[in-house]
Order: C-alpha cells, then sequence, then structure tokens
C-alpha cells in the first residue's frame, strides 16, 4: 500500500516542523519572556516586602512616639497637680492664719465685752445692795420704828444675797 509509504515521509515532516515550533517557543517565550516576567514579580515581590517593613518601621515609631508623648504628658499631668496641691495647700494655710487672726480678735473683744459685763454686773450688784439696804432701814424705820444704821444693814443685805 502505497499510503503507508508515505505515511512515514508525512510524519516526520510533521515530527520535524512541531519539534521546530515548540523549540522555538521554549526559547523565545521561556529563555526570553519568562526570566524578565519573574524578575518583574520578584522585584515586585522586593518592593511590596520593603514597603511592609518600611510601614512597620514607621509603627513602630509612631508607638514610640505617642508613648514619649503619654510619659510627658503623664509628667504635665502630674506637676499641674503638684502646683494644684500646693496652692490649695497654701490657699489654706493663708486661711487658717486668717481665721486665727480673726479668732484672736474675736477672743479680745469676747474678753473685753465680759469684762464690762461683769463690771456692769458687779456695779448692779452694788447698786442693787445699796437701794436694798437704803430700803431694808427705811421699812425697819417706819414698821418697827427703829433706826437702823448703814453698815447693819449693809450686812444684813449682803448676808442674804450672798448667804
Amino acid at each position: 500500500m502505497p499510503q503507508i509509504s508515505q505515511l512515514a515521509a508525512t510524519y516526520a515532516s510533521q515530527i520535524f516542523w512541531m519539534l521546530a515550533f515548540f523549540g522555538f517557543i521554549y526559547f523565545v517565550i521561556g529563555r526570553g519572556m519568562v526570566p524578565k516576567v519573574m524578575a518583574t514579580v520578584e522585584a515586585r515581590d522586593k518592593q511590596i516586602a520593603d514597603d511592609l517593613a518600611a510601614a512597620d518601621a514607621a509603627r513602630a515609631a509612631a508607638d514610640a512616639e505617642e508613648e514619649a508623648w503619654r510619659t510627658a504628658d503623664n509628667a504635665r499631668r502630674a506637676e499641674a497637680q503638684a502646683v494644684i496641691a500646693k496652692a490649695k495647700a497654701d490657699a489654706a494655710a493663708a486661711s487658717e492664719k486668717r481665721l486665727a487672726a480673726a479668732a484672736t480678735v474675736v477672743d479680745g473683744r469676747l474678753a473685753e465685752a465680759d469684762a464690762r459685763i461683769a463690771a456692769a454686773r458687779d456695779g448692779a450688784l452694788g447698786e442693787i445692795e445699796t437701794v436694798a439696804s437704803e430700803a431694808a432701814a427705811a421699812i425697819a424705820q417706819r414698821v418697827a420704828g427703829l433706826s437702823v444704821d448703814a453698815k447693819a444693814a449693809n450686812a444684813a443685805v449682803k448676808e442674804a444675797f450672798h448667804g
């Protein structure tokens, strides 16, 4: 059969061109393009990794800066609290001092008032005793017709009041 003898020649030609075509594709695409694409992918991966590392470093720096700011803020807050506490203590001490001075003045006035009251009471008691002794002498004169001297009347009234 002549067709079978042509098969080998036909297939050999097809196999040759298939190998030539795939060889060309292998060398052009596999050896030429793929390494460039792989280099681009690797460069992109490296850029992404570098960007992530830079972002991590920036975040760490921001965290450190925030911590430093918080520490400084807490220190400023503590200083402010200390100043406020000192101001309160100073104000309390000044108020205590003014109150003590006012209390001293008031105590002095009270002592003067007590002395005046005691003097007025003693004076009033003396007058009452004098009036009572004069009244007792006058009553004894009118009722009993007795004459009582002032010393005896004073002694009797003092004994009645204090006795």
